[in-house]
């Protein structure tokens, strides 16, 4: 079998496998997301797979630079990468990425053992939560919608129907004069190629 033909199989089977997987996200046909562990665990973190040409006969990229991994240190993110590849490199020549986002599961715990959550999060939220008193009276002036006046009331009425919407054809205009512009170019064109 080709490549491209075990890439499609592959692909239809993690479909059908993860249809639902809330975990589970197809980025591309060829590569894709999985996050280990729930939303809210501080040791959760998210894989991503990506194809390449010859994949499976070549390993896939590995990486775990999403935005959602940003708590996590190198060194941790490092140590999953290798562990990883080891299993990449034992399941080469085959489908993998079930493999890979099932092996990454059952090791979970030992992936993250070293793991000790960075607390920016917790010093932006800080930040946040300090200024966000001076902030909230501006905030409700931008919330206001923009007034129209009674002209474009009544404008943009006789451009709409009842229901707020556009009447059929009022863009035919704009259709005719393009189709004008192919018929002046068929007929230059059978002019040019005539002589």
């Amino acid at each position: 079998m080709s490549a491209n033909e075990d890439q499609e199989m592959e692909l239809e089977a993690l479909r059908s496998i993860y249809e639902g997987d809330e975990s589970f996200r197809e980025l591309s046909p060829v590569s894709f997301q999985y996050r280990i562990g729930e939303n809210g665990d501080p040791k959760a973190f998210l894989i991503e797979i990506s194809w390449t040409e010859t994949y499976p006969q070549t390993p896939p990229i590995l990486s775990m630079n999403a935005f959602f991994n940003n708590t996590i240190s190198s060194a941790v993110k490092q140590s999953i990468l290798a562990k990883l590849q080891e299993a990449v490199e034992a399941n080469l020549g085959t489908a993998m990425t079930y493999t890979l986002f099932e092996y990454a599961k059952d090791n979970k715990e030992q992936f993250m053992e070293n793991h000790n959550p960075i607390n920016s999060a917790t010093s932006i939220s800080s930040i946040i939560s300090i200024e966000t008193p001076n902030t909230a009276p501006s905030s409700k002036k931008k919330d206001k919608k923009e007034q129209l006046s009674k002209a474009q009331k009544r404008k943009l009425a006789d451009k709409t129907d009842h229901k707020g919407e556009l009447p059929r054809g009022w863009n035919w205009v704009d259709v005719v004069k393009v189709y004008n512009i192919y018929i002046l170019v068929f007929k230059l064109v059978t002019i040019i190629t005539s002589k």
